[in-house]
């Protein structure tokens, strides 16, 4: 990525293909002059208010007409980059937006690369790493729970939890640090207890937001599920019934599934991965072979399995420690199916279901959902972790916290501990951003669209 952050910038904001509108925008110090250059109407951009949306023409620099654009005006620092920005609204024609930007381009101004708007806000300072981050997550949102995620760390949420982390972690080392400026005349700021209970309050908390994971996870990414089971126990028919479609042919011919039917679907605000899979079972034929083999791989990969059975089949014990060798126990969701043609008590299922009636099919929401978040409550105020990266440093975070703490444990001098904790306090600036390499800053931005 080019680290020039002086020049100005241009990127057309809204999706390619043609529309009602398209967005063209511009930041840096030159942008407001270079669309004046090529702006007419009533207003002189240059002398124009920030905040303020302006009618007129947009002209070449022959003065050749190109559209009729409304132009909006936002002075630094109180702009989405802390720059002077423009943003030219005009009609949605591929053709004509990609004029305007030629004909900006031929003054001395570059276009922009992916990401470099939001880059250019974090390093002016208004927003943070993490918050940068939430924003691909935003533009990425499938589901109402993906959506309040990424609002819940771009409004700042998660990053509040960070810097009161570091704020309590900067205290403690201080204050170790100080007493080691006394060292000669043995005072003494803080007792050795008190500095392991902060320690452990700190790391209870680390590990609460490390717990958080695997939900954040599934609001962003979605939760994959893997209906497997012998041929003909109803697994398309339960994909049917979800999706309220008749997605995947239902026969009473054993093996009608031959290959991996895959339908998202959002349940209360949650994106469901739904995977359909061929009957398990022996076969010659090379078709029903090459299923059965990717029914396997989809159950080994899956978050979650709904093993079917019915009645009429029974439970093959065989088939389910074979999915039990292909995953675990903990994922598995054993689902007696067609319990309206025959419900045998015998059988023991965690639910009960009929994919035809619909019977029981919430119970089994239910307890997908269960099984998925376990007893994590989330709220619009909660702070969680919803990437990798963020997961890695807090893990980083609680292994030199942990270390500090044997330090003190086993009596060792204050540098150690303080040592520790100062590596920990970098994992924390990690990642809000204060401590960043160039490489770890253009790897994240360049997953941005062109214009964001």
């Amino acid at each position: 990525m080019n680290n020039n952050n002086e020049d100005t910038i241009v990127a057309i904001a809204t999706p390619p293909g043609s529309g009602a509108i398209a967005v063209i925008r511009l930041s840096g110090k030159q942008s407001i002059k270079v669309a004046n250059n090529l702006f007419y109407g009533k207003a002189d951009l240059q002398n124009s208010a920030s905040h303020t949306i302006h009618y007129g023409k947009i002209k070449t620099a022959n003065s050749a007409y190109i559209d009729d654009v409304l132009v909006s005006v936002f002075r630094s620092p109180n702009s989405y980059t802390g720059e002077d920005c423009i943003e030219i609204s005009c009609h949605g024609s591929q053709i004509i937006s990609q004029r305007i930007i030629s004909s900006l381009l031929e003054q001395d101004i570059r276009m922009a690369e992916p990401g470099e708007f939001t880059k250019r806000a974090f390093l002016n300072g208004k927003i943070d790493l993490a918050q940068a981050e939430a924003v691909v997550d935003l533009i990425n949102s499938r589901t109402e729970a993906a959506l309040k995620g990424a609002r819940n760390q771009l409004d700042g949420i998660l990053s509040a939890k960070i810097k009161y982390l570091r704020n309590s972690l900067l205290e403690i080392s201080s204050i170790i640090e100080l007493e080691l400026d006394f060292a000669e005349e043995d005072i003494e700021l803080i007792t050795k207890k008190n500095i392991g209970e902060k320690i452990n309050s700190l790391t209870k908390e680390i590990d609460l937001l490390l717990k958080s994971y695997s939900f954040g996870k599934i609001i962003t990414d979605g939760l994959n599920v893997a209906i497997v089971g012998a041929p003909n126990v109803g697994k398309s028919s339960l994909l049917n019934y979800l999706l309220k479609e008749s997605r995947a042919i239902v026969s009473e011919i054993p093996g009608t599934t031959r290959d991996i039917i895959h339908e998202d679907i959002s349940i209360d605000g949650i994106l469901y991965k739904l995977y359909d899979t061929a009957g398990i079972r022996l076969t010659e034929n090379k078709i029903e072979i090459e299923g059965v083999e990717r029914s396997r791989q989809v159950t080994r990969e899956a978050d979650l399995i709904l093993f079917l059975f019915d009645s009429q089949q029974g439970f093959s014990k065989n088939l389910y420690e074979e999915i039990i060798n292909l995953s675990n126990k903990e994922r598995i969701i054993t689902v007696l199916n067609k319990i309206d043609l025959k419900d045998d008590p015998n059988f023991i299922a965690d639910v009960r279901i009929s994919s035809l009636t619909g019977a029981g099919i919430q119970n089994l929401i239910n307890l997908v959902r269960e099984r998925s978040f376990g007893e994590f409550t989330y709220s619009e105020n909660t702070a969680i972790l919803t990437n990798v990266r963020h997961y890695s440093a807090l893990e980083q975070t609680k292994t030199h916290l942990l270390e500090a703490g044997l330090s003190l444990k086993n009596n060792f001098s204050g540098e150690y501990i303080a040592a520790d904790l100062r590596i920990a306090e970098n994992c924390l600036n990690e990642i809000i951003g204060l401590i960043t390499s160039d490489d770890i800053l253009n790897n994240i931005f360049s997953k941005f669209c062109i214009g964001k």
